[in-house]
């Protein structure tokens, strides 16, 4: 693999700087390495490809004029299609909204624009993002980066699937019950949910209302974990419309450490169990933070047992827009209709999406078993917080088992409250490698911090990858 496909984005910045190599070329390379792995994978939906070489061009001249340069002058990115990105697609992957393109920037997406990044394209997700595998009725379904029979993640999948592949350095992501975290795990590469209220999440189609704006979190996706912390600073404070992104201090993970740390082992949540090659891996992490300094101790959280109930409960309880409204876009919608034309392969919307908005009034039609698992939150929120200061992390599964076949998550759906669980804690969270398994397919673990460290988390993975070497570039 070209050299330039292995690097961070801090580093190719820094090279584009120092005029070792131009931003043409750096551009140029992601964009060929995409169109060599995209076929099999189905990551990048639509691409800007000749805009994003003429910007590269643009940003070379920029470097020979000794401009001002943002901190990703010149780098590559992509950007997850939930996100408006001006002239590029905006479905959510709803077929009723298929064609639809987005007139102006997200805040976000105009914040990493000005620090220099240059956009390549826009990439897949899941049907109105709440499903764990990226795949719509608009563009198909996507592939993990290292292995075409397993699901990419979702509903940031494209992401971790290009990231993975070595067709972007970064993305950016959003995250609602772990779509940053989960395609960061299933394609090798590190992803990061910050902090309720760090990130605006502005501009993206769908979004979360009301409460719930408290639980979704935008964040990147990054082959190397250095650019974690730059990234998020370009993306963080409020840009005057989210009502709960707030002005805050981010801390310096360089600040850290490691030897001052707690480190909680959770092996599991108590109620799914964790396949013995993920529990290894996780258990070698945290031995590796032991030896270099950090005090390690094996840790059980009851509460996390009914993960699933609080999640669903106090997202449920909080939002103001149904996701079947979502779903109907305006028209007429019956679920139980649309389920019975998916059946005779009549349905222009997936199975699970149509599942969803069957079972969500659930929690209206039940209201005391709702408020009973959303005291239980607040109750594991009030424990969490007890147990995690600015010199203590936890480490936690990602997933029970490493990516599993496409489909097969169908099988037992609440396998991904091992990340979901946090979003409703509004923790941050960092997604990082531990490298891959006999059969090639990626390991990995979460770091969870107290709220506002997430300068802590990103400390944690960067020492993770100094030891362990983080991203495996794949082989195809």
């Amino acid at each position: 693999m070209n050299s330039l496909l292995t690097q961070s984005a801090t580093a190719l910045a820094r090279l584009i700087r120092d005029r070792e190599v131009t931003s043409a070329a750096v551009v140029a390379a992601h964009i060929e390495r995409t169109v060599v792995v995209n076929p099999r994978i189905n990551a990048v939906v639509a691409d800007r490809f000749a805009a994003a070489r003429e910007e590269a061009r643009r940003a070379d001249d920029d470097v020979k004029a000794k401009r001002d340069l943002g901190p990703f002058h010149g780098v590559p990115c992509t950007i997850k299609e939930s996100f408006a990105l001006s002239g590029m697609p905006n479905t959510g992957g709803l077929f009723a909204r298929a064609g639809m393109k987005a007139t102006s920037d997200a805040p976000t997406v105009a914040r990493l624009r000005a620090a220099g990044a240059i956009p390549i394209g826009v990439t897949n997700l899941s049907e109105l993002c709440m499903w764990m595998e990226s795949n719509n009725c608009v563009y198909g379904r996507t592939s993990s980066a290292y292995d075409a029979t397993r699901t990419a993640g979702g509903s940031s999948g494209g992401e971790g699937a290009i990231v993975g592949a070595g067709g972007a350095p970064f993305g950016l992501g959003a995250d609602v019950g772990g779509s940053i975290r989960m395609p960061a795990y299933f394609n090798g590469v590190f992803g990061h949910k910050p902090s309720s209220g760090l990130v605006p999440n502005t501009g993206q189609f769908p979004s979360s209302t009301g409460g719930a704006l408290h639980f979704l979190s935008t964040g990147p996706l990054a082959r190397r974990a250095e650019d974690l912390l730059p990234v998020l600073r370009v993306l963080a404070g409020p840009d005057g419309v989210d009502p709960v992104c707030e002005a805050r201090v981010i801390g310096d993970s360089d600040a850290v450490d490691i030897r001052d740390l707690v480190v909680l082992d959770v092996p599991d949540n108590g109620r799914l169990s964790v396949a013995r090659g993920v529990r290894r891996a996780q258990q070698r992490c945290a031995a590796l933070l032991e030896r270099r300094g950090a005090k390690a101790r094996v840790e059980r959280i009851d509460g996390l047992r009914h993960s699933a109930e609080i999640w669903g409960a106090m997202l449920g309880s909080a939002e103001e827009v149904t996701f079947r409204e979502l779903m109907a876009n305006g028209a007429p919608f019956s679920p139980g209709r649309e389920i019975a034309r998916w059946a005779v392969g009549r349905s222009h919307h997936t199975l699970p999406a149509l599942a969803l908005a069957l079972i969500e009034g659930v929690t209206k039609l039940r209201p005391a078993e709702t408020a009973r698992f959303v005291a239980m939150g607040h109750a594991l929120r009030r424990e969490l917080d007890a147990l995690l200061d600015e010199s203590t992390v936890l480490l936690f599964p990602t997933y029970p088992s490493v990516a599993p076949k496409h489909g097969a998550a169908l099988l037992l759906p609440v396998k991904w409250m091992y990340t979901a669980i946090f979003n409703v804690m509004e923790l941050p969270v960092t997604a990082v490698p531990l490298g891959l398994d006999a059969q090639g397919v990626p390991l990995g673990v979460q770091v969870v911090g107290a709220h506002g460290c997430d300068h802590v988390t990103i400390a944690v993975a960067k020492e993770i990858e100094r030891e362990t070497g983080g991203w495996v570039p794949p082989d195809n």
